[in-house]
C-alpha cells in the first residue's frame, strides 16, 4: 500500500459561496511530483538491481500491471536521478510520480435538475438556483432511462478520496474498498469522493436524500486521494488495476494529473480488458489538456449549466474533450461528519451542491453503466459509442466538445 508525501492543495472556488471540484486547469500545484520516489520501467527486470545499485538505490514494488516500479530516492534528487536513469539503455523510461488532485422520490430529488429538469426553483446554502422552465431542457433524461434500466449490479469504480461510511444513501452501495494513499482507510475526510459516488449511484426510492444517475449500480471505492485531496500517479495506476481486478465495468476519475507513461499504460490495460474509463476535463476555463482525460482511451467530460450552456469554468476543446454533462450546482451526497471541503467552503454535511467537471464526469460514468446494463452483448467500445453518439447536440458541439451533452434516455435505447 502506497505511503504518499502530502503536497499542499486548496480546492478552487468559482463564484461566491460556490464549491468547485477542481481538476487542474493550467495551474499546477507548487510541487508537481511526489517527494522521495520515482517511477522506473526496465526493458528487462533482471537488470534492475544492478542499474539501481549504481545510483545507491534499491528495487521497489511493481505498479499494478504496468510493468513499472516505484523506487525510493533521496528527497530533492528525484529529477536528477530520473535524468541519470533515463540515459541507461536498460531503462525503458524513468519519470516523476506526479501529484494527482481532485477535479471537486427521494427527499431532495426535486433539486437534481441534472437528472430531471422539472422547472422548479429551490433554495440551498449557495443561494437560489432557478431551473429554466419550458425553454431549456438541460437534464440528461435519467428518469426516462430508468424506465428501461436502473443498472442493477453494474460495478462502477470511483477512484477518488473515498466514500463516507456514515451516509446511508451511498455507503450501502459500496461493495469493495481499497486505499492507495496515506489517508484514513475506508472513509472520506475530504468529501469529494462521497459526492462523486452519490452522483453515480446513490440509493433511490428510500424516502430521503438523492438518487444516483445509475441508481441500481454498485460502487468500488478506490481511495487514491488522501484526506487533503492529493494523491500520486502511481497510486492512481494501482487503483485502475484494482478496479479491473474487482470487476468494474466503468471507472470514474474526477481528478487531474500531468501526463505519465505509467498512468497511460494502466489506462490502456484497463481499456484492453473491456472497461470504459471516464474522467474530468478540468476547471481551467481554457483548452489545456489534462490527464487521464486527455488519453484517447478515456472519455473526457466538460461541464454544462442549468441552461445547457458551457459552464464558465469548464475546460473545453473538441480536439480532445469528448462530451459534456451538467456540472453547475449539482446536488449529491457528502459525509455526515466534518470534512475538508465542508470546512473550506461551508458545505452542509449529508447533502449539498457542488460544481465542476468532476461532477460531470460522474454523471457520464453513471450513464455509461446504464448503457452497459441495457444492451445485451455490449462491449466497452459499443458502450462508449452509445454514450457519445446519442448525446444531445447542444450549442458548442464540435467546438467545445465533440459529441454534445450526454443523454441517458437515448444511450439506453
Amino acid at each position: 500500500m502506497k505511503k504518499l508525501l502530502i503536497a499542499g492543495f486548496t480546492a478552487a472556488i468559482m463564484g461566491v459561496g460556490a464549491l468547485t471540484f477542481a481538476a487542474p486547469g493550467n495551474t499546477a500545484p507548487e510541487q508537481s511530483h511526489i517527494t522521495g520516489q520515482v517511477i522506473v520501467k526496465f526493458g528487462d527486470d533482471r537488470a534492475a538491481a544492478g542499474v539501481l545499485r549504481q545510483h545507491g538505490l534499491s528495487e521497489g514494488p511493481g505498479i499494478g500491471s504496468t510493468g513499472a516500479h516505484l523506487i525510493k530516492v533521496p528527497a530533492g534528487k528525484e529529477l536528477q536521478l530520473i535524468e541519470a536513469l533515463s540515459r541507461n539503455p536498460a531503462v525503458e523510461y524513468a519519470e516523476p510520480d506526479e501529484v494527482v488532485t481532485a477535479a471537486t422520490d427521494d427527499q431532495y430529488f426535486p433539486r437534481q435538475y441534472a437528472l430531471q429538469n422539472t422547472g422548479q426553483s429551490f433554495t440551498n446554502t449557495a443561494g437560489t438556483l432557478t431551473i429554466a422552465s419550458g425553454k431549456v431542457d438541460a437534464d440528461v433524461d435519467a428518469v426516462e432511462a430508468w424506465n428501461v434500466t436502473t443498472g442493477s449490479g453494474i460495478k462502477v469504480a470511483v477512484l477518488d478520496s473515498g466514500v463516507a461510511n456514515d451516509n446511508d444513501d451511498i455507503n450501502p452501495k459500496v461493495v469493495a474498498r481499497a486505499n492507495f494513499t496515506n489517508g484514513e482507510t475506508g472513509d472520506d475526510n475530504y468529501g469529494h469522493g462521497t459526492h462523486m459516488a452519490g452522483t453515480v449511484a446513490a440509493t433511490a426510492d428510500n424516502t430521503h436524500g438523492v438518487a444516483g444517475t445509475c441508481r441500481g449500480c454498485n460502487i468500488l471505492d478506490g481511495k487514491v486521494l488522501n484526506d487533503s485531496g492529493v494523491g500520486s500517479s502511481s497510486g492512481l495506476a494501482e487503483g485502475i488495476n484494482w478496479s479491473v481486478s474487482n470487476g468494474a465495468k466503468v471507472i470514474n476519475m474526477s481528478l487531474g494529473v500531468r501526463a505519465s507513461r505509467t498512468l497511460e499504460t494502466a489506462v490502456n490495460n484497463a481499456w484492453s480488458k473491456g472497461v470504459v474509463l471516464v474522467a474530468a476535463a478540468g476547471n481551467g476555463g481554457n483548452q489545456t489538456k489534462i490527464y487521464p482525460g486527455g488519453y484517447p482511451n478515456v472519455i473526457a467530460v466538460a461541464a454544462t449549466d442549468n441552461f445547457d450552456a458551457k459552464a464558465s469554468f469548464s475546460t473545453y476543446g473538441a480536439a480532445w474533450v469528448d462530451i459534456a454533462a451538467p456540472g453547475v450546482n449539482v446536488y449529491s451526497t457528502f459525509p455526515n461528519h466534518p470534512f475538508v471541503l465542508g470546512t473550506q467552503n461551508n458545505r452542509s454535511q449529508g447533502y449539498d451542491v457542488g460544481n465542476g467537471t468532476s461532477v460531470s464526469s460522474a454523471i457520464v460514468a453513471g450513464v455509461a453503466a446504464l448503457a452497459w446494463s441495457s444492451h445485451p452483448g455490449a462491449t466497452h467500445t459499443s458502450v462508449r459509442a452509445y454514450v457519445e453518439s446519442t448525446a444531445d447536440k447542444i450549442t458548442g458541439t464540435g467546438t467545445y466538445w465533440q459529441h454534445g451533452r450526454v443523454n441517458a434516455g437515448n444511450a439506453v435505447r
